[in-house]
């Protein structure tokens, strides 16, 4: 399936033009965010919880202590929306009203599902892990059995979700177009510093590549 069907809760009203519904571009949003917002109701208030996230297939990995609310709450099968944002610049125009972001976003309606077996629990942290570095997994000690107990994951079907992007310059109002003000668009990247090692560290193990090629990213 290249095209996910909107339902009428992510299907996109105000600039329809920036929406997108297309898998493969939700998919790329998910895979490049770190932090998802998990929204959902609790005791009959609204309640939003930054979280790590993962993407494996057409699954949404979160995890987190099994003694933490937030996953003890939306375990019960309730229905959460997530929503990711990648801040991508700055949009400035002549005039205040127009000033603006360029971005991609996600948003995602689902229930989350427990996972009690032991090889997917692993699987899933593998992926959440993955999600920080790449190869990360296999450069470190993989979680205990007791590590294990004391996780909870859980999983939503990427199924009704949607897209949404901006990119370019200002919207201009044609009577602005002679003021003397600056106009244009600030570009954002992220950049990462340097390793810097724990000072415990034995035997002086070499930055690992993927780490440092992560570390060059933007720079």
């Amino acid at each position: 399936m290249s095209h996910a069907s909107p339902t009428s809760r992510v299907r996109t009203t105000r600039k329809p033009k920036q929406a997108s519904y297309d898998v493969e571009t939700i998919n790329s949003i998910l895979d490049d965010a770190l932090v998802a917002h998990v929204a959902f109701v609790r005791d009959g208030h609204p309640v939003v919880i930054p979280t790590l996230q993962a993407r494996d297939g057409d699954r949404l990995y979160l995890h987190g202590s099994s003694a933490g609310q937030m996953l003890r709450d939306i375990a019960g099968g309730i229905e959460v929306c997530i929503a990711v944002t990648l801040l991508d610049g700055l949009v400035l125009a002549r005039s205040a009203f127009e000033q603006n972001v360029n971005y991609r976003s996600v948003v995602l309606y689902g229930v989350a599902n427990v996972i009690d077996d032991p090889d997917e629990k692993l699987a899933a942290l593998r992926a959440l892990t993955n999600q920080l570095i790449p190869e990360r997994w296999d450069q470190c000690r993989h979680p205990s059995r007791q590590e294990l107990k004391g996780t909870t994951i859980m999983w939503l079907a990427i199924a009704e979700a949607s897209a949404k992007i901006r990119t370019g310059g200002p919207t201009e109002n044609p009577d602005d177009i002679g003021l003397p003000f600056w106009a244009g668009e600030l570009p954002r990247r992220v950049v990462w510093g340097p390793p810097q090692p724990e000072p415990d560290l034995t035997d002086s193990p070499p930055v690992p590549p993927a780490v440092l090629a992560y570390a060059r990213q933007g720079s």
